[in-house]
């Protein structure tokens, strides 16, 4: 796939919006969607109302190529994803065959009994397709273009990477950063011009504060590789007129 493709996360729950746990699956699929020419163009934080999760899924999925969820998919009564998504679908909630015999082979064997609690975590929108679980048994699932996922991070990386298998990027974004000894303000006019020459490369400014004295990097994204080149030297060359010592720095990633 070319051009662009952007997807969206809903990240559920409300443990996150107390502060009482702190997500840490939004800089991985993050990272992981800049790698596979993803757009990750929209985040929402949702609590646990049924309501809330259907509405932020039918405007998302609306929007964007792909949304991700996380959260709310476990054997508890406060675990209302797959209904809340069904919902949003206007589908059925059913027991899934696939799921139920992965279940129960995860648990055949084992000190723990798969009750109708656990069995809970078998259930799925009507039509949905599973999302492979290879660290607890539970699987996801996807209908149509969005993927439902766990929370805790292990498990919901672990889904992220079954499912990345199906999913096709777009133009991948590349990066460029210059850091440079001058304060964001002192700067913002020069960022301004070569924005303005540049207008295919999306320019950002970071500032920072570091013993005593203010600086900022500057990063620089697009798909062109030449223009991006470009624009750094033209960026460098005006950040040293100003009396800065801009530096290009080594980039691990977009």
């Amino acid at each position: 796939m070319s051009g662009i493709v952007t997807a969206a996360l809903i990240i559920i729950g409300n443990e996150i919006l107390s502060g009482r746990t702190r997500d840490d699956n939004l800089p991985y699929v993050a990272r992981r969607c800049t790698e596979i020419g993803v757009r990750l163009a929209e985040v929402r934080v949702v609590a646990d109302d049924a309501d809330a999760i259907a509405d932020a899924v039918n405007a998302c999925r609306a929007a964007h190529d792909y949304v991700f969820t996380t959260g709310g998919i476990g054997p508890t009564h406060d675990d209302i994803t797959v209904a809340a998504v069904a919902r949003a679908f206007g589908v059925e909630v059913v027991r899934d065959a696939e799921a139920v015999r992965r279940l129960t082979a995860y648990y055949e064997g084992g000190d723990l009994e798969l009750n109708e609690a656990r069995l809970k975590m078998a259930d799925a929108p009507a039509g949905a397709a599973i999302v492979d679980n290879p660290v607890s048994g539970a699987p996801g699932f996807r209908i149509e273009n969005v993927y439902v996922m766990a929370g805790v991070p292990e498990i919901m990386q672990a889904m992220f990477e079954g499912a990345v298998r199906e999913i096709k990027g777009g133009d991948r974004l590349r990066a460029r950063t210059v850091a440079v000894d001058l304060p964001e303000g002192t700067i913002a006019a020069t960022l301004a011009a070569v924005q303005k020459r540049y207008a295919d490369v999306e320019i950002g400014s970071y500032p920072y504060y570091r013993s005593r004295a203010f600086g900022v990097k500057v990063v620089l994204r697009g798909v062109d590789e030449a223009r991006l080149d470009a624009a750094a030297a033209a960026l460098i060359e005006a950040l040293a007129e100003l009396g800065g010592n801009p530096a290009l720095e080594e980039e691990e990633g977009a």
